[in-house]
């Protein structure tokens, strides 16, 4: 059956809430620890009840008929860069068009910038022109916008060290949700989910090996405004994957307490 764009973002979004999972890192640095058996991972997010899987495009094309009749969909991400490509290993490409998207089996599409890079203007445009490619194509756009450049240029006041700046970025280049990143306390996260009136998923940065900061840290991004997680490395290369899906599920949709999600799980 087919959907238009608010019918997709409701089902990438339920009730605007959500737990996205990427699992795009194999295309930038591969052996990746938690992505060598693909079909295994995505299989259980899904029993997880995880609402999207955000993927490069080819993982997308292999593997979306998985998700038919679950209530996983697939987000594809159209940017990439390598570990081997020395000074430019910031710069992301686009590596598709937005028309691509519902033929490999995804129903919305994901770019980067990375905020303060050399390259940023290439992929501020870039950005934006694979969200003019979505709306025409009805598909909702997601950003994941870092500030982690040399040439961050942090305003003297800002408590949030441009991460407000960040998801205003994405909101203003036409993204319907964004990734945002945890600033240590909640009086400074509550001021960077106000810079954008769309929803925002709490990245999950690198693998900590420690579920309870983890969850405890979404749990104060929760209480703090976040709408959600978008968390990779903490989910994928977790020793239960799962498990450690379903608590941040309990957590976002049920309003389970770290605690209480770490009980459920067995973590």
């Amino acid at each position: 059956m087919s959907m238009d764009k608010a019918e997709r973002l409701n089902r990438l979004l339920p009730n605007g809430r959500g737990v996205w999972i990427p699992i795009d890192h194999g295309a930038s640095d591969y052996p990746t620890g938690g992505l060598e058996d693909l079909e295994g991972l995505i299989q259980s997010l899904i029993d997880a009840s995880v609402d999207v899987i955000v993927a490069q495009k080819g993982l997308v094309s292999a593997f979306a008929h998985l998700c038919e009749g679950t209530n996983t969909s697939m987000v594809v991400h159209y940017s990439v860069s390598t570990r081997h490509a020395g000074p430019d290993m910031n710069n992301k490409v686009l590596v598709g068009h937005a028309d691509e998207t519902l033929l490999r089996g995804g129903i919305g599409v994901s770019s980067q910038v990375n905020m303060g890079s050399e390259h940023e203007a290439d992929m501020v445009q870039r950005m934006g022109e694979l969200n003019r490619q979505a709306l025409h194509a009805g598909l909702p756009a997601f950003g994941m916008v870092y500030a982690r450049g040399p040439h961050l240029n942090h305003q003297d006041d800002d408590i949030t060290r441009s991460q407000a700046h960040a998801v205003r970025l994405a909101f203003e280049l036409g993204c319907d949700a964004a990734k945002c990143v945890w600033t240590g306390d909640a009086t400074s996260f509550e001021r960077v989910a106000a810079s954008a009136p769309i929803p925002l998923l709490l990245a999950g940065g690198p693998a900590s090996g420690n579920t309870a900061d983890v969850l405890s840290m979404v749990e104060q991004a929760l209480n703090a405004g976040a709408s959600g997680v978008c968390m990779g490395r903490q989910v994928f290369a977790h020793s239960n994957p799962g498990a450690m899906a379903k608590a941040l599920v309990l957590m976002v949709h049920e309003g389970a307490s770290a605690a209480e999600a770490m009980e459920a799980g067995g973590l």
